[in-house]
């Protein structure tokens, strides 16, 4: 079956990574296929997540550890922009499991793939497809756009991704509870795994008008935490809690 077209004339991508030197290898590199373009670099994940919303590039890629806010920080909010691929030197289960967690799509280990492998690899995320090396013990469950793309790490613990909640929006009829659509943005932020402060910077409010419209939110969702609202949002919720 032939590749789905690109975006545009190219895929645009961008680098985050507090090392120079891969920063311009991994842009040479990349800029060096037919169709893909890097548009921004960034040393940190402040830079990322200010390039990102800038640019709105297809893919990011980006590092875990980086001065200043560093990729895990970065990464609810980056995910809510595009798909994430972390792209570093650590593989460590529980930071691969926290990058997942906070909404990565793919995850690769300098060092363990081929040129044409990371671009292969770009291509997927941008296609939603999680890409996880079988040797870092992650697998996955591809599913379309309307269903949940679940990313499952080890042998049982689970973790939707914040991209997933992205992805979900788009599945036809889904209820919206009577929010509104700003209501709507804080709660698909508060899935992506963001916290208060987080949120009142990504939507230019104040933390005390996140928690008004977290309260409005609680309210409208007959939920009493995050975790309640969450798995009714999502469509998780047991039978044992009230619509």
């Amino acid at each position: 079956m032939p590749d789905q077209a690109l975006p545009g004339p190219n895929l645009r991508v961008l680098v985050a990574d507090d090392n120079p030197v891969v920063r311009a290898g991994l842009a040479a590199l990349l800029d060096g296929h037919p169709e893909l373009e890097v548009v921004a670099q960034a040393a940190d994940g402040e830079a990322a997540i200010a390039a990102a919303t800038r640019l709105r590039p297809d893919v990011v890629l980006l590092d875990v550890r980086m001065p200043g806010t560093d990729g895990l920080t970065a990464l609810p909010a980056l995910s809510l922009l595009a798909p994430v691929m972390m792209l570093t030197y650590s593989r460590e289960p529980e930071v691969v499991a926290e990058a997942l967690r906070r909404g990565a799509v793919g995850y690769l280990v300098h060092g363990e793939f081929t040129a044409a492998e990371l671009i292969s690899a770009v291509r997927e995320v941008w296609h939603a497809k999680a890409t996880v090396p079988d040797s870092l013990g992650v697998s996955y469950e591809p599913n379309d756009f309307a269903s949940h793309l679940q990313l499952v790490v080890g042998q049982s613990s689970k973790a939707r991704s914040g991209f997933a909640a992205r992805l979900h929006r788009r599945v036809p009829n889904r209820l919206n509870f009577g929010l509104s659509s700003r209501e709507v943005e804080v709660m698909d932020l508060i899935a992506s795994g963001m916290s208060n402060r987080q949120i009142a910077a990504a939507c230019f409010i104040s933390e005390k008008t996140v928690k008004n419209h977290i309260n409005r939110i609680f309210a409208k969702l007959h939920s009493s935490s995050r975790s309640e609202a969450i798995a009714h949002w999502l469509g998780t919720a047991r039978e044992g809690w009230s619509r």
